[in-house]
């Protein structure tokens, strides 16, 4: 049988042979993971399941990101509990404090995760690492606590839409976009328990970060995973990540797909997902001119170190408007120092922005950036229910860190290409 990407991965960690969608294999894990608030529900089932001991102290991740550092005596409470746990256990990746950063930013960049591993993470945001063509997917706790006694877990095999995408880029248009759009197109449940694959000339030419980024996003769009090949950007990026070892990993010429989805990138302008959903997603043109309160640049979507430089070009020489919080968050201590020693942040404090630690902070409603009634956010985090930032009566809109960074500027939602 000819493998999709999916397929090919999933066949790697099964004894099964894997034959068709919807198939149920059972399959050995490369790496679990949880964080601040998940990891204490898997805790819990774990030792109600009478496990005494992981499977691996070495493939198990704790990373204390969200809630961190403690903003509350609830919150420290949470870390107590994961970290005694790590203690007990011995695992090697328990991260809180100066070496924490946010879990999807870090785990790539200590070369936790890569190609053709099969990942499952406590976190919705786990299928990330497929940017690095890696079979990656967020569970339940209770999921979780028995890959972290076994090693392994069941899955359906899911079905893949290719999603090929074709064109060059016009300035200020970059992945965050690609994947706003996408998601515009097919909804939140288009890719409901189903793979994104990604494919085309566009996506040769995006750098990992920003492939790390559409992946990300694919549960917006209800996916299972969303995976890259792994190419020689991929094999670049694990030699320079603690990843020697990374390997090219395409899917099978012939692989059948449920659908092709194609889009024409050079035909994109930047793109903004506004309140409620990521799926309501227009040209920022089209509402140009909403007032915004604050401005959010960070999270595990967009937080990594280009990410940040596509902020500082534009901000540079530049002041956020009277009236508006400007809140910048390096994902992890390792981009927060180069961001500095590259003097990013002195254009970010000339802006009149807030440089906070390595955290999820705001994206999640958790802290250092939350919205009151009636207020505004533009953010380069992942989603904009209802009171994901805050209060039910605020608004999120969801963009690139140029559109996020010139809203900034002119106190209204705002195309970097006008400025």
């Amino acid at each position: 049988m000819q493998h999709t990407l999916a397929q090919k991965i999933l066949a790697r960690h099964t004894d099964q042979e894997i034959t068709e969608a919807g198939q149920i294999a059972r399959c050995r894990v490369s790496l679990v993971l949880a964080n601040d608030i998940t990891a204490p529900l898997a805790i819990k089932s774990f030792k109600g399941m009478g496990a005494t001991k992981v499977f691996d102290r070495d493939k198990i991740a704790l990373v204390c990101d969200h809630f961190t550092p403690n903003k509350d005596i609830d919150s420290a409470e949470q870390v107590r509990v994961v970290r005694e746990f790590a203690q007990e256990m011995g695992v090697t990746h328990y991260y809180e404090g100066g070496d924490c950063g946010v879990e999807h930013a870090l785990l790539p960049e200590l070369g936790l995760v890569g190609p053709g591993d099969l990942v499952v993470g406590a976190d919705s945001h786990t299928c990330t690492y497929g940017g690095l063509g890696a079979f990656a997917t967020g569970m339940g706790s209770t999921d979780i606590a028995g890959a972290m006694a076994l090693g392994e877990t069941w899955f359906k095999v899911p079905p893949t839409i290719r999603v090929l995408i074709s064109g060059k880029l016009k300035k200020w248009v970059g992945a965050k976009d690609l994947i706003l759009n996408l998601i515009g197109r097919i909804g939140v449940s288009g890719g409901l328990y189903k793979a994104l694959e990604f494919d085309g000339d566009t996506v040769a030419d995006l750098s990992v970060e920003g492939r790390l980024t559409m992946a990300n996003m694919a549960i917006e769009a209800g996916a299972k995973v969303g995976i890259f090949p792994s190419d020689d950007k991929t094999v670049a990026y694990g030699q320079a990540h603690n990843r020697p070892n990374a390997e090219r990993l395409t899917a099978d010429p012939g692989a059948v797909y449920e659908s092709v989805v194609e889009i024409d990138a050079a035909a994109l302008a930047p793109q903004v997902a506004c309140p409620h959903l990521p799926d309501n997603v227009k040209p920022v043109s089209e509402v140009t001119g909403v007032r915004i309160h604050q401005a959010v640049i960070g999270s595990c979507t967009n937080g990594r170190i280009s990410d940040l430089r596509e902020a500082a070009q534009v901000l540079k020489g530049r002041k956020a408007a009277k009236g508006v919080r400007l809140i910048v968050l390096p994902a992890t201590p390792t981009i927060w120092r180069q961001a500095m020693h590259e003097g990013l942040f002195d254009i970010f404090l000339d802006a009149g922005a807030v440089i906070g630690p390595p955290t999820c902070g705001p994206c999640l409603g958790g802290h250092m950036g939350i919205l009151a009634q009636g207020e505004v956010s533009v953010a380069t985090t992942n989603r904009n229910f209802k009171g994901r930032m805050g209060s039910l009566e605020s608004f999120v809109y969801l963009s690139s860190p140029a559109v996020a960074a010139a809203s900034a500027v002119t106190g209204v939602l705002t195309d970097p290409g006008s400025l």
